[in-house]
């Protein structure tokens, strides 16, 4: 039934937000889900060269996915969910390619904003955004100004962002708080360190889920992920369906979630 609702997805056809009753949620356990999902979208490159195509037509499919991932997290509720869209890595990657990246961000915020806000959704970028290009960054802060009294889900795009990066950067500006005399060093505890991180006020990462085959977490969400599940899929992210991620929401309802402790403690 599932494959039935969702494989008729045409590429001009538009998908909603699944209504709690969908078909789509037959067998989630409202109950179990995770509040702050992180995902790392692998594959493009390698969807786009099995079927012979250049690598940005596989980041323009993904961008179609997201959307529709976007929509699947709305409409189970989830308070966050935190994309990795371009890491401090990914500079090494050629340079039209990387141009490619930088224009297509630009084509997405100016296509889906206003069904962004329409759907309630808070969009936040992190990372070092002000490495990107400055017409960039001016749509990134316009978006999250735009969206910043919505009430819905938390949407966070890690751009030009890597884990350890961010963790130097909440320390240097706790260890300037200290030096200047704002702060004593015994001050600087776990709750100090996560209100100096880029994703302050989103919960701690649930559950992450990787596509394309990779078991890794390549320097994403280090901090936020101490405790989180993970979900690996073969599947390339182009071809990540709602469906999916829905299957990746009722494997971590079955998970046993110990937090060091035992089960049933």
């Amino acid at each position: 039934m599932l494959k039935k609702f969702i494989g008729g997805l045409g590429s001009s056809e538009k998908f909603e937000i699944p209504a709690h009753d969908s078909p789509l949620f037959q067998n989630i356990q409202w109950d179990r889900l995770p509040r702050h999902v992180a995902v790392i979208m692998d594959g493009n490159g390698r969807w786009a060269t099995g079927k012979g195509l250049i690598r940005t037509a596989g980041h323009r499919a993904g961008v179609k996915t997201l959307k529709n991932i976007l929509k699947t997290a709305i409409g189970l509720g989830l308070d966050a969910l935190t994309v990795y869209a371009f890491s401090t890595e990914n500079w090494k990657r050629p340079r039209p390619e990387v141009d490619f990246l930088m224009n297509l961000f630009s084509e997405y915020l100016i296509k889906e904003l206003r069904e962004m806000d329409e759907d309630n959704v808070r969009i936040h970028f992190i990372g070092r955004i002000e490495g990107l290009p400055p017409g960039l960054q001016k749509q990134m802060r316009e978006a999250e100004e735009l969206m910043k009294d919505n009430t819905g889900i938390h949407f966070n795009v890690a751009a030009n962002y890597g884990g350890q990066d961010e963790l130097v950067r909440a320390v240097q500006r706790l260890a300037a708080k200290a030096a200047a005399g704002e702060i004593q060093p015994e001050d600087i505890d776990e709750a100090a360190i996560d209100q100096e991180l880029d994703t302050a006020g989103n919960p701690p990462v649930d559950l992450v889920i990787r596509t394309s085959g990779d078991e890794r977490l390549s320097n994403f969400l280090l901090w936020q992920s101490a405790y989180a599940e993970f979900y690996f899929t073969d599947v390339n992210w182009p071809d990540f369906r709602p469906e999916d991620f829905v299957a990746a929401m009722e494997d971590f309802a079955g998970r046993s979630r110990r937090f060091g402790g035992l089960k049933n403690q």
